[in-house]
């Protein structure tokens, strides 16, 4: 299983910055995906690392964490690379237990969850909505949930995804900025993640349009979101012909009022 960890900066950031930033570690509890997104390796072959699915052991989360106690460095934890991390069984436990032992944030300072939110019951986000307001962390701890929507409409969401999760992936989001919104809570934030790419372009505006009318204070972003607030996130597609993408990311933009003069990410980004 894949337990990546990596350090990054921007081209502005300086060598003193840098040895003050976080270290974002991906503790990957699954590469098993429920859907068949076209930009994701889980559709371009069987195996999305190359060797065969797994679910990550409760030993191995338990280990993990528990060697990240009192890192020099301040840590960002995220349970995702390529698969879906709520299809773990035991995602519930996994995550309960990480939030559990990170008293005073010994372990991680901050988390992250992305999902595309087609497993995203009532239960599981009163769980996730409970956990980010434990005592003993800090408020801004979970910071956010990023759902991989990339379309507005069923067809464009079928042809993008894979599979006819549309409603349930959008309901269930819904359900969540309810509940959120019911019990008074500020985080996590949610991020509204759409990938620009050629046969989901032309829904951008149906997709902001109708995100804005379902977030209160929110900012729309081209890079991940810096703003205390949640986020309509659009992002260009990596692709082996990287000219023309960037080049129907920036019309895209420009369609929906935004003048982007720079692309903010590398093509290494994820």
């Amino acid at each position: 299983m894949e337990h990546i960890a990596s350090r990054t900066r921007n081209t502005h950031t300086s060598e003193k910055e840098l040895s003050s930033m976080s270290i974002n570690i991906n503790l990957e509890l699954t590469d098993h995906c429920n859907l068949k997104c076209t930009m994701c390796s889980q559709s371009m072959r069987d195996e999305a690392h190359g060797v065969p699915h797994r679910f990550m052991k409760w030993e191995t989360w338990r280990e993990s964490l528990n060697n990240l106690r009192d890192f020099p460095d301040e840590i960002q934890l995220c349970p995702h690379w390529l698969g879906e991390p709520t299809l773990h069984p035991d995602f519930d436990r996994f995550i309960s237990y990480a939030f559990g032992i990170n008293h005073n944030n010994q372990i991680f300072r901050g988390f992250r969850l992305h999902t595309n939110a087609v497993l995203f019951s009532e239960e599981r986000s009163r769980l996730l909505l409970e956990l980010a307001q434990l005592p003993f962390i800090k408020d801004d701890t979970f910071n956010f949930i990023h759902f991989s929507l990339d379309a507005f409409s069923k067809d464009t969401y079928h042809i993008i995804k894979g599979k006819d999760t549309r409603e349930m992936a959008y309901r269930n989001i819904l359900r969540f900025l309810a509940l959120r919104s019911k019990l008074g809570y500020l985080r996590p934030f949610v991020s509204m993640g759409f990938v620009v790419q050629p046969n989901n372009a032309h829904e951008a505006q149906e997709f902001l349009n109708f995100w804005e009318q379902n977030l209160s204070d929110h900012s729309v972003d081209f890079d991940w979101q810096h703003k205390e607030c949640d986020s309509i996130y659009f992002r260009r597609l990596n692709t082996d012909n990287q000219e023309k993408s960037d080049l129907l990311f920036m019309n895209t933009l420009s369609k929906l009022g935004f003048e982007q003069t720079k692309l903010m990410r590398g093509t290494e980004s994820f």
